[in-house]
């Protein structure tokens, strides 16, 4: 575990660190020798990758569970983590921050000053969120998002409510510009390779079959009503390397599919911070990691059917990070690379409805909630809230506009939408997708909470993920038509081939002198 710097050091610092860093080791020589040109129309590509810390400060709210809570502890730092590329006229620029979710209008800002600074579109820049339960306040409830409410409205929203930070929101929009533009200002020539690697044995789906017909989320560690999982999991590590001239790592992209719920203690960012570690352990310190969250809308670290007592939240990280890193570092080891790959961008809005509760179940939650939680139950009383909530913001905001995206970077494609998607819809986009890699990037330029499949919602559905809440409550078919949409945008674009080692020269004949001597058993 980290101790907690010296905040007047610490304090948002933004931490930058160059892509060209030095490893300060020497990369094996046929690292240098297995790469390979891809043709393409677009000129070498080039790389920089940044980091910067936005880790709130103690005392700070502790993001989500609908209810306040605050930091009282410092674990590792929380980071804006930045990786930029280049081909040509193709820019790309890959931001993801130790968050729970990141919200538009706030999104569009940063992407606004960033435009406004560097030769780079809108549509060319990705900001997704870890999805970390264990970093600063950027969501759930928004700065100024219940202002026109009656005045019982606003107090359950801003005092009884999970909410973002202003000041914390204004400091990460700032930290994320300046480490940006430091990455966007240093892109010089690299080779990337892509390639993916499994870790099957440390996410699991929540959601089980039960004897009576319905589907629970996390219904109790060996559970004798469980009949069977209602879901699959996503084990892929997706992988995108990019070495220097030097033959160097000087930053990757991991994307893999498992909620950031671990909470070793503290401000963190969660099991991530020790799949960095496990990497920058092999590749050097300097080596920046960007995390991208996949379909894991309905994936964690827990084990419902797990023999064994759970480990602590600390073990639990280390487990977690540790075996997605050290997937990765082997993934990393052995992929070819190239210095040519097409980098393109293709971004869409789809406008979907909003799931509304009914009049009377309005009525029945307005009379819990002018009681006391003790009165009718924590639980109870939450879920009363969000329906008021719900039923306050989404009479005025009934359609929400999703931001959705496709980045190419050579044979890979991130695709990404604002959802905790669940796990079978990202399955399905990898299915269907022509790109020999397809990584489902969730929690990206805003948030609309969890998108479960359309089955989820049949009679023997359910499950907290389909519970309506302020935070969550789509039409039933959002995740189909987010599948649908997301595809139209891969199928704009093409594909580069898949980069290959260099073939061996052809056997000279002549086998190794050394090797081919007769066997001397000796007296």
């Amino acid at each position: 575990m980290e101790k907690k710097p010296d905040p007047s050091r610490r304090k948002f610092l933004v931490a930058t660190t160059l892509a060209a860093a030095s490893m300060g080791f020497s990369p094996p020589l046929w690292a240098a020798s297995q790469s390979q040109s891809v043709e393409t129309d677009d000129g070498p590509v080039k790389a920089a990758f940044a980091e910067g810390d936005i880790s709130p400060e103690i005392g700070m709210e502790q993001p989500g569970n609908y209810g306040k809570q605050y930091h009282q502890s410092f674990h590792d730092p929380c980071k804006v983590r930045i990786a930029a590329f280049q081909s040509g006229s193709g820019k790309a620029l890959i931001i993801s921050m130790d968050a729970l979710a990141v919200y538009q209008p706030w999104v569009d800002e940063i992407k606004h000053h960033i435009q406004e600074k560097a030769n780079i579109k809108g549509d060319d820049i990705l900001i997704a969120a870890s999805h970390s339960h264990s970093s600063g306040p950027t969501a759930m409830v928004q700065p100024g998002q219940y202002d026109q409410a009656p005045a019982f409205i606003q107090e359950l929203a801003y005092d009884k409510s999970s909410c973002a930070d202003p000041a914390y929101l204004e400091v990460v929009k700032e930290v994320t510009l300046s480490t940006a533009l430091h990455a966007l200002d240093r892109l010089t020539e690299v080779k990337i390779g892509i390639g993916s690697g499994v870790a099957e044995k440390v996410a699991f789906n929540r959601r089980f079959l039960m004897k009576n017909g319905r589907t629970y989320t996390h219904p109790g560690q060996l559970n004798p009503d469980i009949l069977r999982v209602a879901g699959p999991i996503d084990p892929e590590v997706g992988v995108i390397g990019t070495w220097d001239s030097e033959g160097k790592l000087i930053g990757c992209l991991v994307n893999y599919a498992c909620h950031t719920t671990t909470n070793p203690g503290g401000i963190s960012a969660n099991w991530v911070y020790y799949m960095e570690q496990t990497i920058r352990g092999a590749f050097g310190q300097d080596c920046v990691v960007v995390f991208l969250q996949g379909a894991s809308g309905d994936v964690t670290q827990v084990n419902n059917r797990n023999p064994d007592i759970h480990p602590s939240g600390e073990d639990w990280a280390r487990l977690v990070g540790a075996s997605v890193g050290a997937e990765a570092v082997k993934t990393l080891l052995q992929i070819p690379k190239s210095d040519r790959l097409k980098i393109r961008s293709h971004a869409t809005i789809l406008p979907l409805k909003r799931r509304m509760p009914a009049d009377v179940e309005v009525r029945e939650a307005m009379k819990m909630v002018k009681k006391t939680p003790e009165q009718v139950g924590r639980t109870a009383w939450i879920f009363a809230k969000e329906t008021v909530l719900l039923d306050s913001w989404g009479t005025q905001n009934p359609v929400h506009k999703l931001p959705l995206q496709a980045i190419q970077i050579g044979p890979a494609v991130l695709t990404a939408n604002p959802a905790e998607f669940f796990c079978e819809l990202g399955l399905e986009l990898k299915s269907k997708s022509a790109f020999p890699f397809t990584f489902p990037v969730t929690m990206a330029n805003d948030c609309v909470g969890y998108v479960p499949t359309a089955s989820a919602f049949e009679p023997d559905g359910g499950g907290y993920e389909t519970r309506l809440t302020s935070y969550s409550n789509l039409e039933v078919n959002a995740g189909t038509k987010i599948v649908a949409s997301s595809l139209e945008l891969i199928r704009q674009l093409d594909p580069d081939p898949v980069p290959q080692h260099p073939k061996a020269p052809h056997f000279s004949g002549k086998p190794w002198n050394y090797g081919n001597v007769p066997p001397e058993p000796g007296r």
